[in-house]
């Protein structure tokens, strides 16, 4: 049935649900004393990490980092989307799932959650460029190269294969019946503004086009490989509010697809690559989007499974994007997790080479050469140094320790200094530790592929850098804000929103983390109902909904007392108004040094002056 799923009734879904019995139907829970343990079924471990609190009713797998509600568990486990997992859980309490209908009521635009208006219209471009592929004058040209590349129709139509055709709008002339529509299709990647005289006109032209989907199945952007002799090669959509190439995998929805339990997962170069091995049977590939491999992308795969294979070139570009990803691996590597390198021969890439050698081939050399992460680690290090001189082991040692240092899994990374003493001859365990990274080291930035040339990135509200729970805990020093601290206050103790007043007064707050407080209250204020989940559950799958996740996750079961939470909380918004008061004088006082203030303007800058109390210097 066409329509929105009303956010209340999602809420009081998730009310009448008890997430130990959804997932006690599908694996087997043990009390372990208010809460629920079992062995995690999103990575493989033998001891269980994986929890299940009923008081929260919230999962968490302290091993692979997995949490969620109920629905968001059907999503994983089951391999639903959204409204599936809605549905599955209404058949479950006896209910019927209502739906609205959508604001713009055409047959062509799909039901999309209220909180992600460019889905549906990505999803409309999607059907546009798939229908250009079939039906377009031109088409001849896109479907020859694609036959050229040894793939079949049906492969296509698995992977959404579409056409952009040539021509500077004919995307924007089929999807656009108002002007203020042209603003929503520039802010999903669809069309580009030129900054300089205000034209505007479709990003892919005359290309080959991939629809990238998340996790959900959902278009979130595109690629496009050029049929003529434009450049660069490959496109990628930019950085939109829906699509982060940072966290997003092109392949990885379809893997799921197509595999019931997927054992590994292949990382490979590009779009055509994934598409030419899955052609060839072996569908468990997918890519990153120019960019190289971020410990965002490891987590989301570590969830599906235990062991991830990347497979490089072997030029000098191949074996840099390789040990860059190994460096972001490294936080990453828990006991149980495993990590492989497999460089092809020169000249090949996994498109030609299972093309020319066959599946079977193809798969052999990932059994027999795919180099697991410690040996790749070590013998890329001992190339860099003469290990048979005392002055080589030394180095080598100097260069190995901190990187085995930001292994997490105390198991791997004994093994590993282990080997390290028997290549060195060294007692590890008599010096001195490495220094730990400061609290205020960002994490190192995206590089782009050579031939993977993208747009340049924009930069969209609330993304911060993300930092993984392994190395979250190698830094036990770094302080947190006093505003992610009443965030996490907030989550857990909602009934906190109704005692701030006033929260206009903070509109004008800049920080991301003081607007992340500001939205969080503002939500419960308007609706004081909303339990911690229900919060959780409105902002899933949006940026917002990432980080409240991500906060919430890190003392989701714990059993976190209320002593001092109120008085800090207090204390913050405090804070928080005492700075927006010093940004509004100092607003007012600027303003009187180049033209008079009018009399309302002087009577708020006298009422300011009388309340102010010493200033607060920025969190």
């Amino acid at each position: 049935m066409a329509g929105l799923i009303p956010q209340g009734f999602i809420d009081d879904l998730l009310a009448r649900t008890d997430i130990v019995e959804v997932v006690g139907d599908r694996i087997k829970l043990k009390k372990a004393g208010k809460n629920y343990s079992a062995l995690c079924p999103f990575h493989n471990e033998k001891s269980p990490s994986f929890s299940v609190s009923p008081d929260k009713q919230f999962y968490y797998c302290f091993g692979c980092g997995a949490g969620g509600n109920a629905i968001g568990f059907l999503m994983d486990h089951d391999r639903l989307e959204f409204p599936e997992a809605v549905e599955t859980l209404a058949r479950q309490v006896g209910v019927e799932v209502p739906r609205e209908e959508a604001s713009r009521g055409s047959r062509n635009t799909p039901s999309v959650r209220k909180d992600s208006p460019l889905y549906a219209l990505l999803e409309v471009a999607d059907g546009y460029y798939r229908q250009q592929l079939r039906h377009h004058a031109q088409r001849e040209r896109a479907v020859d190269y694609l036959k050229g590349r040894g793939l079949s129709g049906q492969i296509a139509k698995r992977f959404g294969i579409g056409f952009a055709p040539p021509g500077w709008d004919n995307l924007m002339t089929h999807l656009v019946r108002e002007k203020h529509e042209v603003k929503q299709l520039i802010d999903a990647g669809l069309v580009i503004e030129n900054e300089d005289n205000g034209r505007r006109y479709d990003r892919l032209r005359d290309r080959i086009t991939f629809p990238i989907r998340d996790s959900r199945g959902r278009v979130v952007g595109f690629g496009g490989r050029v049929l003529g002799d434009d450049k660069p090669k490959y496109l990628n959509s930019p950085e939109t509010p829906v699509f982060h190439k940072g966290r997003e995998l092109y392949g990885l929805f379809e893997a799921r697809q197509a595999n019931r339990q997927l054992d590994q997962i292949l990382v490979v170069e590009g779009y055509m690559d994934v598409i030419a091995l899955a052609q060839q049977g072996i569908t468990h590939a997918v890519a990153t989007l120019g960019t190289a491999t971020t410990e965002e992308h490891l987590k989301r795969l570590f969830r599906v499974v235990s062991l991830v294979v990347f497979c490089f070139d072997g030029d000098n570009a191949g074996r840099k994007a390789a040990w860059r990803a190994l460096e972001n691996a490294l936080p990453v590597m828990t006991d149980g997790r495993q990590v492989r390198f497999m460089f092809l021969p020169d000249g090949e890439d996994p498109d030609s080479l299972v093309r020319s050698e066959g599946a079977d081939a193809f798969r052999a050399r990932l059994e027999q050469q795919a180099l697991p992460l410690s040996d790749y680690l070590l013998r890329h290090l001992g190339e860099e140094v003469n290990s048979d001189s005392l002055e080589g082991k030394a180095h080598l040692a100097s260069l190995a320790l901190p990187l085995i240092e930001q292994i997490p899994g105390k198991l791997l990374k004994r093994l590993l200094r282990q080997e390290l003493e028997r290549r060195t001859g060294m007692d590890l365990d008599s010096l001195p530790p490495p220094p730990a990274p400061r609290a205020d080291d960002e994490p190192p930035p995206n590089h782009d592929y050579p031939d993977r040339a993208d747009e340049s990135d924009a930069e969209h509200w609330p993304e911060q850098p993300r930092r993984s729970k392994a190395r979250k805990r190698d830094m036990p020093h770094q302080v947190e804000s006093p505003m992610i601290k009443a965030t996490r206050t907030l989550l857990h103790h909602p009934h906190l929103a109704a005692t701030v007043d006033q929260i206009e007064r903070l509109a004008d707050e800049v920080s991301d983390e003081g607007q992340l407080l500001v939205a969080l209250i503002r939500s419960l204020q308007q609706n004081p109902q909303q339990t911690t989940i229900q919060l959780l559950a409105r902002w899933h799958g949006t940026t917002l909904g990432d980080q409240l996740s991500e906060l919430a996750e890190q003392e989701w079961l714990l059993n976190s007392s209320s002593d001092n939470l109120e008085q800090q909380f207090f204390d913050t918004i405090a804070i928080l108004m005492a700075r927006q008061e010093e940004r509004h004088i100092e607003q007012l006082l600027a303003k009187a040094a180049e033209t008079p203030l009018n009399a309302e303007e002087k009577q708020q800058l006298r009422t300011l002056l009388s309340s102010r109390k010493t200033p607060v210097a920025d969190q």
